[in-house]
């Protein structure tokens, strides 16, 4: 049995994310990310397959996508502000790291695990970096679930796609806490 971390699971049961829109510079450098990122690749995996890669997006990667988001959200017939709002996810970050979805083939590993594992690569580097003192945000919306936008801004391959957008940097503001899900209403005891 492995030993007791008690500041472990104190962060565990008080984490917050940090709104991106609230995060600034400076930002994790290289050797900072690459601990960040050692860690979320720690996630449970089954098979070993690492169904995942990340794509680290600096400021000028992040300003291309921005620049790429009204012409596809036009093009997919997107409300006006829902298009601002995708654009100002990446016009207004310093750093953000993309999480990619590239399931593996194997008779073995059912498709849906692979994908548990990318979205719990998402929270572990959500969760390293907030450890590491750095706020931190998962973020999608739709230009990340569009095959146009992703293929032109990521070039990804046909059978990948974006888990999540993982913003970091320095917070500006502590966020208010946030009602929590109500234990007793979600969770059933099954002793028999």
């Amino acid at each position: 049995m492995p030993d007791r971390n008690q500041a472990a699971l104190d962060f565990l049961l008080t984490r917050r994310s940090r709104p991106a829109k609230t995060l600034t510079t400076p930002v994790p450098d290289r050797a900072t990310l690459e601990t960040l990122l050692t860690a979320a690749a720690r996630t449970p995996d089954h098979g070993k397959l690492e169904p995942w890669r990340f794509i680290v997006l600096s400021k000028p990667a992040l300003s291309r996508l921005a620049a790429l988001v009204p012409t596809r959200g036009a093009a997919l017939g997107i409300e006006p502000e829902k298009i601002t709002k995708a654009q100002d996810q990446f016009a207004n970050a310093d750093l953000a790291v993309a999480v990619i979805f590239s399931p593996k083939p194997s008779e073995k590993i059912p498709h849906i695990e692979q994908v548990y594992s990318a979205g719990a690569v998402c929270l572990a580097l959500v969760n390293a970096g907030l450890a590491a003192g750095w706020g931190a945000n998962w973020l999608s919306g739709w230009a990340s679930h569009d095959a146009t936008f992703v293929t032109e801004g990521l070039g990804l391959a046909p059978h990948e796609s974006v888990a999540g957008f993982i913003h970091l940097g320095t917070e500006t503001s502590a966020p208010p806490e946030r009602p929590r899900p109500d234990l007793a209403a979600i969770t059933t005891w099954a002793n028999t």
